[in-house]
């Protein structure tokens, strides 16, 4: 936990009491500073109750006495429409912020690296902490991924934080600075949080906010915003800026194809045996990985070796069984379209299971993948719409829910697939039709794939 000893003498109200918020609010209160907190949910009020954490009901705040709002960063502060206790700590002229602007506040010495982007932002944090880890370096891991900012260990000067930053939290900083900032790439997303795709893109170009000389920044170029966004901060003086780009090398950068990275001088890594970096989306994360890791003096084979053993993340293409020559893979986390292009394009022979609550364009946008699928198989609420974007372009099936689904892919390509195939959970979409998150859904389908007649156990917890 973070010590916030340096912030007694203010008082701050805390909304949302789920994974980070009930952190912030632990350790205001572990550290003797004054904070009353709220969440809508029984269940998680009653959780911060047993935390010894005081709890005050939304109209009973007194503002006055208020330093700023710290608001978990899921719960909208502005659009559609902010939380009533968001309008409430506006209207009284408050700050509003989350808990990594109070990470930065408690340890002002530490380095920060910090990574977006619309996809990748998870295996890149968790594989620049890894390789740090592995090279002895002092690092925590924490964000938007794993343990919220506050629940981090104490890290003094020379420490590293690994922090995945979401739009959603970058639009409530104020004085965190990224020694290191990362830029993935930039697709629609969080319109109805953001705006518009230009508010969407500002919230992440926060990122860049308050570097100073000396600073880094990597930045992928892959995209018309990300290359708007590395001219931008390349003018910048002080600041190195590190292009990432698909196959074509770039001056002072990082390219990458299918497994094999190409740094700056020529020096070439090639890791497409590592069956936890599959594809080109994974060798962008890895060479973003490589880019920081050298600016932090990180030895060359110490990166390597980091590469190779990385473990991977559940719910990102995580090999979780095989059966024969077929591989079951859990990319649950793979919400929208974009993301399941990442994992398409990473394999052949594909038996693909997705669907859920469908987002803005469906699966319209991944036709250029439809040669690399041999059967689709529909759930959820965007089956219907799915349908009819695939009817004439590929051979499907409904299935409504994911039990059968798994069960009639597993049937086709045991039966079908005479050399390597995978059965692909992909969805395309988000998970609340029938999951309390994609998490859920992921562990089900784990679960699910490891309980198939001669399935053989992969990757974690195997």
């Amino acid at each position: 936990m973070i010590d916030l000893a340096v912030l007694r003498g203010s008082s701050f109200v805390v909304l949302g009491l789920a994974r980070s918020g009930l952190a912030t609010a632990r350790a205001l209160t572990a550290a003797g500073v004054e904070c009353v907190a709220w969440d809508d949910n029984a269940g998680s009020r009653s959780a911060a109750v047993d935390a010894g954490v005081e709890l005050a009901d939304p109209g009973s705040i007194d503002w006055r006495r208020a330093t700023a709002l710290i608001i978990s960063p899921g719960i909208p502060s502005r659009l559609p429409a902010p939380h009533p206790v968001a309008a409430a700590a506006r209207a009284a002229g408050k700050k509003i912020i989350c808990d990594v602007e109070m990470l930065a506040r408690a340890v002002p010495k530490a380095c920060f690296v910090a990574i977006t982007g619309t996809n990748g932002k998870s295996t890149t944090t968790a594989l620049i902490g890894h390789i740090l880890a592995q090279a002895g370096v002092r690092c925590e891991v924490g964000g938007n991924i794993g343990r919220g900012a506050l629940d981090l260990a104490q890290l003094g000067e020379g420490g590293v934080y690994v922090l995945e930053l979401s739009s959603y939290q970058l639009e409530l900083l104020e004085t965190f600075r990224a020694n290191v900032a990362v830029w993935l790439n930039v697709t629609p997303d969080h319109l109805d949080r953001h705006g518009d795709m230009a508010g969407y893109v500002a919230a992440k170009a926060n990122i860049f906010a308050r570097q100073q000389s000396g600073d880094c920044a990597v930045i992928g170029i892959d995209d018309e915003p990300s290359r708007t966004a590395y001219a931008r901060t390349s003018s910048r003086p002080g600041i190195t800026a590190v292009p990432v780009a698909f196959d074509r090398p770039v001056a002072g950068g990082v390219s990458f194809r299918a497994g094999r990275l190409i740094d700056a001088d020529g020096y070439s890594v090639d890791f497409s045996d590592v069956p936890t970096l599959p594809g080109d989306h994974n060798a962008q994360n890895a060479a973003c990985a490589w880019a920081v890791c050298r600016w932090l003096d990180v030895p060359r084979e110490k990166i390597v070796d980091g590469l190779r053993s990385y473990p991977g993340l559940p719910h990102r293409q995580e090999r979780v069984a095989s059966v024969g020559n077929v591989v079951y893979i859990n990319d649950s986390k793979a919400t929208n379209a974009d993301a399941t292009a990442r994992a398409l394009s990473s394999y052949r022979d594909i038996y693909w299971i997705l669907g859920g609550q469908a987002k803005e364009g469906g699966v319209a946008p991944l036709a250029p993948y439809f040669d690399r699928i041999r059967h689709a198989f529909l759930i959820g609420e965007a089956t219907d719409l799915f349908a009819d974007q695939l009817e004439g372009k590929l051979p499907y099936s409904r299935c409504g829910d994911l039990q059968s689904a798994l069960d009639a892919a597993h049937s086709r390509a045991q039966r079908d697939a005479g050399g390597p195939a995978v059965v692909l959970l992909s969805p395309a979409c988000a998970s609340w039709d029938q999951w309390k998150s994609y998490e859920h859904r992921g562990d089900a389908f784990r679960a699910m794939a490891r309980a198939l007649p001669g399935a053989q156990s992969l990757g974690m917890a195997a």
